[in-house]
């Protein structure tokens, strides 16, 4: 059976004080219980010593005499003394038949001088046998009785706890009803908020309440969730209407050229340079595609990214050799701190194609905004952490756009005449953070950029 929360808070709350209430009547029942035992042992006790006394030491009562005295101040039900002296001979039975108590025997009486006192039922009486001596001689006198009022009230006592335990039980469903609803009210609130908002209201946020409480915190905690995927989504808009533009940009351009070609006959010069600009358009669709591949990689799964120990050294050392092959003119320095003397310290783990891809869209995009289209590479160890400093005398970031760089396809105005799609920043950012470290972006516009990487050495 599936209960929801209401209900098996109430449930449980009734388990726990139903419990508590048991344990409760259980313990009143059993302290009354006790306690009436001890007092109807000692009005036993009493009576067994006070008899044996006035029938010893007074000697101007006798049996008969003694039975008359028992009667008219009797304190006990249906009660039955019986004397016995050291022979085990009776010198005294109340009752009016000579009847004994059947479970007093030989064996019993020894008991009794031995122990001095001992307590044991016959039937439904109770009976204590004691010792009792004077200066000539010992005797056992043993009384029994039934204890109808300490019974009759232990009784009363019991239906008593048992009625209380069965109304208070109700009451505390009934409660525990009321208060789950005030409990958990709130949250009802949290959910049918929550119910209302779709993906056209992720702006819409949840009554955070006192900010405080359990509650106030989960309602915190969903509100941050809506404002990620309210970015998430607001990303995701601008990605695809970004993505759709920079791709319909070369695909119209190549679409234009090849038909304004085929309008007429044209000569072979025409079609080479018709050639030569479509091959760079797609040179561009080509590099903005691979781009987005990249950047779809490193947002994927980080458990599906094989990783590996890599020399950051060694790889900043091949990325510049493949880029200056490409692009002559540029200009890479790479400078290590003197501190390094440990060469494994700057091994980490990573992904090669995804680390190289973030080293080379650093290097080229410093070397491409730069005037002398030179890169100035640092590669220091600060706790634990390899840092790679690039720095350029470019163009550089106005303030109010640097945070806007690392999302996709986002250009800088100051950039648009440069040749690119806006994805190396925002990739790089990604792999940055698939390898578990940060990158750290500074510019002042016309004096430059510096962009630093903090991976964990391994």
């Amino acid at each position: 059976m599936n209960l929801n929360i209401r209900s098996l808070l109430t449930v449980q709350f009734t388990v726990i004080v139903a419990f508590i209430l048991i344990l409760f009547s259980l313990s009143i029942y059993y302290f009354s219980s006790t306690y009436r035992e001890n007092q109807f042992d000692e009005r036993l006790r009493n009576q067994a010593v006070s008899t044996a006394k006035l029938l010893i030491e007074v000697n101007e009562v006798g049996p008969e005499l003694l039975k008359i005295i028992n009667k008219t101040g009797n304190v006990l039900y249906n009660e039955h003394v019986v004397i016995y002296d050291f022979r085990n001979k009776v010198l005294y039975n109340s009752s009016d038949l000579g009847k004994l108590i059947p479970e007093v025997n030989e064996v019993m009486l020894d008991k009794i001088r031995l122990e001095k006192e001992v307590k044991f039922s016959s039937g439904e009486k109770e009976c204590l046998g004691i010792l009792y001596t004077d200066r000539y001689d010992r005797f056992v006198s043993i009384v029994s009785g039934l204890d109808m009022y300490g019974k009759g009230k232990l009784n009363n006592l019991k239906w008593i706890l048992i009625f209380g335990f069965f109304i208070s039980t109700g009451i505390t469903i009934i409660l525990g009803r009321i208060y789950s609803n005030r409990a958990l009210k709130p949250m009802s609130d949290v959910v049918k908020q929550v119910d209302n908002i779709t993906i056209s209201s992720l702006n819409t946020r949840v009554n955070e309440g006192n900010g405080t409480d359990e509650i106030a915190q989960l309602a915190i905690t969903f509100n941050k969730m809506l404002e990620r995927l309210d970015s998430a989504f607001q990303m995701q808009r601008s990605f695809v209407s970004n993505a759709s533009h920079e791709l319909r940009t070369p695909l119209t351009s190549i679409t234009g050229q090849i038909e304004v070609s085929l309008l007429k006959n044209r000569p072979a010069e025409d079609y080479k340079q018709t050639l030569y600009s479509v091959l760079e358009d797609i040179k561009n669709l080509n590099s903005m595609t691979n781009g987005l591949l990249d950047l779809a990689k490193a947002s994927s799964d980080v458990a599906g990214i094989v990783m590996q120990k890599l020399r950051v050294d060694e790889m900043l050392w091949s990325v510049r050799e493949y880029l200056i092959q490409r692009n002559p003119e540029y200009n890479v320095q790479i400078i290590f701190d003197e501190s390094i003397e440990d060469e494994s310290l700057l091994s980490v783990n990573g992904n090669e194609h995804l680390l190289k891809t973030a080293i080379l869209n650093l290097m080229e995009n410093a070397c491409k905004y730069s005037t002398d289209h030179t890169v100035e590479i640092m590669l220091t160890y600060k706790t634990k952490h390899i840092a790679i400093n690039f720095k350029d005398h470019g163009i550089g970031i106005e303030e109010s756009e640097i945070q806007k760089v690392t999302q996709p396809f986002y250009r800088a105005e100051n950039a648009m005449n440069i040749p690119g799609n806006g994805l190396g920043l925002p990739l790089t950012m990604k792999i940055i953070e698939v390898h578990g470290g940060r990158m750290n972006l500074t510019s002042v516009l016309n004096k430059g950029t510096e962009i630093t990487l903090f991976l964990r050495s391994a």
